[in-house]
């Protein structure tokens, strides 16, 4: 929910909350947004309160459901852009895969204990996830990631950088991350990593072009 926040505080008028679980004692330490008096309400409910208490501008549309291919490309061609803020390799790729063929805009987001990163793709213009990762990574790697678990800072510092890369879209201009892939890496002495992705000339996404790959648009990568 750190994205949510984020938007919210900028006063963007309109925000849908997608999620089906409720919250758990596990997510007060990672999510400032939720209280103990939380537990047990569906996650979409409480943090709606709370942003509605806090920035009554904003117009919160929570939606208890579980997105999946029966709903996904729909929802998606009804905003404006789209923040992945899911830790579910599978439903990345869904919503990934929703707007390309609905050519919605959309950040990616990923944690990984202390590592976090990002990446805004505009399709058919710039890489997509699939561009990098053709497939969803298996189960047993997925249960080793999960294992990992998530440092909360390192959750609120991507959704900040999500919400940044929503709200230029919002504004009309392009995203920083589109076709560049952020990587932040808290361990030991902090550094942010921008890399460029080229995209994948068998990807689906439309985004490649022969002669016009990311590297040369975007530069090298830098610490």
């Amino acid at each position: 929910m750190p994205a949510a926040w984020a938007l919210a505080r900028a006063r963007v008028g309109h925000l849908t909350l997608i999620d089906l679980e409720a919250v758990e004692l596990s997510n007060l330490a990672r999510q400032v947004i939720y209280r103990d008096a939380d537990l047990g309400t569906p996650k979409v409910e409480a943090a709606a309160r709370r942003l509605h208490e806090s920035f009554p501008g904003t117009m919160i549309d929570p939606r208890r459901v579980e997105l999946d291919s029966s709903n996904a490309r729909a929802i998606v061609a009804a905003h404006d852009f789209i923040i992945d803020a899911t830790d579910n390799p599978v439903a990345k790729f869904l919503i990934n895969d929703a707007c390309v063929a609905e050519h919605r805009s959309f950040v990616y987001g990923g944690v990984l204990a202390t590592t976090g990163q990002a990446m805004s793709v505009v399709p058919a213009s710039t890489p997509c996830l699939r561009c990098l990762f053709e497939e969803p990574p298996d189960e047993a790697e997925s249960a080793s990631c999960r294992e990992a678990g998530i440092v909360g800072p390192i959750a609120g510092a991507i959704g900040e950088v999500q919400a940044a890369e929503a709200i230029r879209v919002l504004r009309g201009e392009p995203p920083h991350l589109a076709g560049v892939m952020l990587t932040y890496d808290a361990t030991n002495i902090p550094r942010i990593r921008l890399t460029p992705v080229d995209a994948r000339p068998r990807c689906g996404c439309g985004a490649y072009h022969p002669g016009a790959g990311a590297s040369a648009a975007h530069g090298v990568p830098h610490e």
